[in-house]
């Protein structure tokens, strides 16, 4: 039984929720890679992509794809981001809650939530990873290896490993303005 095409169908509005959440979503090629297979006769040369995807207000993911072709290997990496997208609980819709610590491989990332006004101050994949997410004020520095697959996903270990105020409340089972209070009372008591 065939579908007939025209409106209505479920796979229409399915298409257009798509098209229109993908219309949104902020694209970084964080970097590109020529590798070769070595054959029978010579090489082959491929393609590795590296892309972080990001809606601009607290959702990220990142992906990797490899292919003949340079638009094809981002194609499945951006696929492959959007699939896997992860939402970071950020303060104020711009800044971390806390600052964190990444690890993955050699790679370490430190993460520090900033003051306004101070913007992105990260290198590279950091940065964008950061953009995509909608992060306006934030500082973060690499150690260790700079090889970009693992300066991104400890970034998102990092991330993933933030807490914002309500899930800690309720994990303690105490509430919001308890858990901020100590954080204020404790700037209250530095100043004196």
């Amino acid at each position: 039984m065939a579908r007939s095409a025209g409106k209505g169908g479920k796979g229409d509005r399915r298409d257009r929720e798509r098209s229109r959440e993908d219309s949104d979503m902020v694209e970084k090629l964080v970097s590109i890679n020529r590798v070769a297979k070595v054959v029978k006769g010579g090489r082959r040369f491929g393609f590795a992509a590296l892309v972080v995807v990001g809606d601009g207000k607290g959702r990220a993911g990142h992906g990797a794809g490899k292919a003949r072709e340079v638009p094809e290997a981002i194609r499945k990496a951006t696929e492959h981001a959007k699939r896997h997208m992860v939402r970071i609980p950020l303060r104020e819709g711009r800044t971390l809650h806390h600052d964190v610590l990444g690890r993955y491989g050699a790679g370490r990332v430190v993460l520090r939530a900033a003051k306004p006004g101070t913007g992105i101050i990260a290198g590279g994949p950091i940065r964008a990873i950061f953009e995509a997410l909608g992060v306006a004020d934030v500082v973060a520095k690499s150690i260790g290896t700079s090889n970009p697959h693992n300066m991104v996903k400890a970034a998102f270990s990092a991330l993933v490993g933030s807490s914002s105020p309500r899930s800690v409340a309720t994990r303690r089972g105490k509430r919001v303005g308890d858990i901020i209070g100590r954080r204020e009372t404790g700037a209250v008591e530095a100043k004196e």
